[in-house]
């Protein structure tokens, strides 16, 4: 039954595909059909040729390819930009990898015809380039590809000869082709045959080949005569490796050159210089004949060579070093082709770049496109500083200023799209990094606009005009100082680890610099590596940096808890030893704290955090053991001001704080409270006494209270309203410095049948609340202070100072309570024994109770009436 249920869905498939077989049986109708061609080069080193099968296939033979993006078989109607771009694809069959002289078959698209067919492209989506093309004609073949010869023979690894022969005109077309840089030569010759295989290259008949600094190619005819450079004797003899111009004395350059120059590019990295050599026809005695027939000793060489200056008008090779040249026996009769695959230059870049300067602006303009570095591409386009669409080069967090002035109809804009023009046209989405609709302006009046990217840029971007596709090019963003791309950094304990950070709303960047060299850095938060969070920085085996991140709880391998903490942009590298690492985390994980430990990792940017640090010689990402263990560490940790962008060790109490807060617990602890408890409940008391102890006591309050804060900004370099105690504490401060003015503008008490005016109802009202206010705030202060001094200096009896405290406010509560209640059966006893009330008994009383808004009903009671009755005893004379 099993084999049944196996047998039937495959036989299914096997009908299906028969099926689709027969359905794609093809015609050969169409006028192209057993047409061949070869393919034009315009990227990524592409050769082969095309032969049309049918009306819905096509073969393609012996095939080179660098490997793209996204690259497919593609259908346009002309070569032009915008037929390219707007094309289609025709085949299903995909182009991936690299290819080397490879042959297959390529069916065409159900609904796709040879009419619909101009230009059948080797296409890259991705980038909208053109790798290579063939255009279909229906008359006679066309002139060959210049890159396209006969035959291939294979020199050094980098380094082929392509030729072909043509006998009815008795020459010779050689292709020298050499993934080298655009700044070196490429010779290639007939030695003397007569000459040693030791010394082949004195008496040697050669063309060097090469690129002008305009990136124009030439060619040259050099004879060999000794193994220098060339120059003239006292007699003004010509002697070492001299173009024929030189020897024959002619005035000018290249009148005695027998290479005639037909064809060079330079793609990929790869030099490419077609040229014409006569075989029998010589000029002079410095030209060797070919013998065509003949097995000829040929010498070759690569190396750089040197332009030409004032003292001499003519490119000349340079030495080519020990291993760049060579000589073999060549029959250029015979057919060679040796040469499998396409040359892959390890630097594929020759466009110019331009280093951003944070202090010289860029100018951006527009002009015809000449050597445009991603084919097909659109007839103006942006150049920069007067180059066409250079590579730009800037550095993370080092401001970059344009000064754009390509036209009112060039907006410049920096995208992660790599075509440009707006890809929401396309129905893509975009990043955009600056620029825009705005960004545009002529030489008259140029527009400026600065660009400043950060850590988080991607490593490619690009520059291009918003309304028009691929007319800027690539964005280098390389990593500058750590300095630039970061606005904070300190030297963590014994200037082993540099700290960077930058804050923002939600989260924080921070990065890790080593200053000597280790195989890892571990970065914790907290006073030692037991019981903190850490970070981890090391590079594994393959060179791959990595940063993890850990929970602590002990001094052995087996305490070290990976966790799984919401680190982005991350980044690891090392430079001679010495790694740095980079991530953004948030502030706050915002995750449950009672499932996941990491989730208490909270940065808080207003409380000082503490740092420390490890080094060791190797870290692990599974299985650590004690050797993973670290080498050195910090000695104490680093308290980081995340807000204020500086740092100070660790260390014990500051005596001056200590100072600070003993004076700030004497006049909110004592002072204060003193006073107000004697205006409260001293009144009964004959004289003024409690008056005179409540002004003393909250001037001497205030007064401690200021020197105390002087003397803690004095120790801390300033005032940063940052932490809560800071907060509470100017709060306070505030409060207390308004009660003595509210003082000085009391009004006047009236007399005692006189009822208070509405102006001193409303000051004892606000004399009142805001002493409350002062005290509720001044003893939150103090006990905030008492957390900030946990925090801050780690004291470890600092939970028993608040207890004390705490004890010493709940005494004095207990204490008011006492007074409340005896100040109450006072005034009721007073009230009772009214009626006892003698003349002469009355005292002026110009006190204010702080603790009560206005009178109690009791103390108006206790007041004489105005009918009473007055005993009056006689006068003894």
């Amino acid at each position: 039954m099993l084999r049944k249920s196996l047998f039937l869905p495959f036989l299914f498939q096997l009908l299906l595909l028969r099926y689709a077989d027969l359905a794609r049986s093809c015609t050969r109708d169409s006028s192209v059909v057993d047409s061949e061609f070869e393919f034009a080069m315009v990227q990524h080193q592409v050769r082969g040729s095309l032969k049309i099968k049918d009306d819905c296939s096509f073969r393609v033979s012996h095939f080179d390819m660098l490997p793209g993006y996204d690259v497919h078989w593609w259908g346009a109607q002309a070569s032009d930009f915008d037929s390219l771009t707007n094309g289609f694809i025709i085949a299903d069959t995909g182009l991936s990898g690299t290819y080397m002289n490879t042959t297959f078959d390529v069916p065409l698209r159900s609904n796709v015809t040879w009419g619909m067919i101009n230009v059948l492209v080797v296409w890259d989506r991705a980038t909208a380039s053109d790798f290579g093309h063939i255009v279909l004609r229906r008359e006679a073949s066309a002139k060959l590809p210049p890159t396209v010869l006969e035959n291939c023979k294979v020199l050094l690894k980098n380094f082929r000869l392509r030729w072909s022969l043509n006998v009815s005109e008795d020459s010779l077309e050689i292709g020298l082709e050499a993934a080298t840089g655009i700044t070196d030569f490429m010779a290639f010759g007939w030695a003397d045959p007569s000459a040693e295989d030791s010394d082949l290259m004195i008496g040697g008949d050669v063309a060097v080949a090469g690129f002008k600094e305009d990136g124009l190619p030439f060619v040259d005819d050099f004879y060999i005569t000794k193994y220098s450079e060339c120059m003239k004797n006292g007699d003004g003899v010509a002697q070492g490796v001299c173009p024929d111009s030189v020897y024959e004395g002619h005035s000018g350059v290249g009148l005695a050159n027998s290479s005639m120059l037909v064809y060079g590019h330079r793609k990929d990295g790869v030099s490419f210089v077609r040229y014409r050599w006569h075989l029998t026809k010589v000029n002079g005695i410095y030209d060797r004949p070919v013998n065509r027939s003949a097995n000829m000793k040929v010498i070759w060489a690569l190396g750089p060579i040197k332009p030409p200056d004032s003292i001499s008008p003519y490119y000349l090779p340079q030495n080519h070093g020990p291993e760049n040249y060579g000589h073999l026996v060549l029959n250029i009769s015979e057919h060679v082709n040796d040469c499998t695959g396409p040359l892959d230059a390890e630097d594929k870049e020759d466009q110019d770049i331009i280093i951003a300067d944070a202090n010289v602006p860029l100018l951006v303009s527009s002009a015809p496109a000449m050597h445009y570095p991603n084919p097909p591409n659109p007839a103006k386009v942006l150049y920069i500083n007067k180059k066409e669409a250079p590579v730009l080069r800037v550095e993370r967090g080092v401001p970059v200023k344009f000064s754009i002035q390509a036209g009112h109809n060039v907006a410049l804009y920096i995208t992660s799209d790599p075509l440009g023009g707006n890809a929401t046209t396309r129905n893509l989405t975009e990043t955009i990094y600056a620029g825009g609709p705005e960004a545009h302006g002529v030489e008259a009046t140029p527009t400026e606009l600065v660009w400043a990217p950060n850590r988080n840029t991607p490593d490619h971007v690009y520059y291009h005009s918003l309304y028009d596709q691929k007319m800027g090019w690539r964005v280098e963003v390389v990593d500058g100082g750590l300095s630039d791309m970061y606005n904070n950094s300190v030297n963590l304990d014994d200037q082993q680890v540099t700290f960077f950070w930058t804050l923002s709303k939600h989260s924080i960047s921070i990065a890790a610099r080593g200053e000597k060299k280790s195989g890892y850095i571990a970065v914790g938060f907290g006073s030692g590596m037991v019981n903190s969070f850490v970070y981890v920085g090391w590079m594994d085996d393959t060179g791959t940096g990595h940063v993890n991140s850990y929970w602590i709880d002990g001094k052995d391998a087996s305490s070290i808890h990976r966790t799984q903490e919401n680190l982005t942009h991350v980044r690891c590298k090392t430079e001679n030893d010495i790694i740095t690492w980079e991530f953004t985390r948030p502030l706050d994980p915002s995750c449950r704290r009672e499932k996941r430990v990491e989730c208490k990792n909270i940065i808080d940017p207003t409380t000082p955090l503490k740092v420390v640090w490890a080094m060791g010689a190797k870290w692990a990402r599974d299985q650590l053991t004690d050797r993973n263990m670290h080498s050195s560490t910090s000695n104490r940790p680093i308290l980081v001001q995340l807000m204020r962008g500086s740092a100070e060790a660790e260390q014990d109490l500051l005596p001056v704080l200590a100072v600070h807060g003993f004076m700030m617990f004497i006049a909110w602890g004592i002072l204060f409270p003193g006073g107000i408890l004697a205006a409260r409940y001293l009144k009964h008391l004959k004289g003024d006494g409690w008056f005179r102890i409540h002004v003393y006591s909250q001037y001497s309050g205030l007064i401690i209270v200021l020197l105390a804060l002087l003397f803690a900004v004095a120790e801390l370099g300033g005032v940063y309203v940052g932490s809560t105690h800071v907060k509470f504490g100017l709060a306070t401060i505030f409060f207390a410095c308004i009660q003595p003015v509210n003082a000085f503008l009391r009004p006047q008490k009236p007399e005692n049948e006189e009822q208070a005016p509405f102006k001193r109802v409303i000051w004892e009202y606000f004399h009142a609340i805001v002493g409350r206010c002062a005290i509720v705030v001044g003893i939150a202060a103090l006990f905030t202070g008492m957390k900030h001094l946990g925090v801050r200096y780690d004291v470890e009896n600092v939970h028993g100072l608040s207890w004390a405290m705490t004890m010493w406010f709940l005494m004095g509560a207990l204490i008011v309570i006492y007074l409340e209640y005896y100040e109450r059966k006072r005034i009721k006893k007073q009230i009772s024994a009214k009626s006892n009330w003698v003349f002469g008994n009355i005292e002026e009383d110009d006190s204010v109770d702080l603790l009560s808004s206005t009178r109690t009903t009791a103390d108006k009671e206790s007041l004489p009436s105005h009918r009473m009755e007055v005993q009056l005893e006689p006068l003894n004379r």
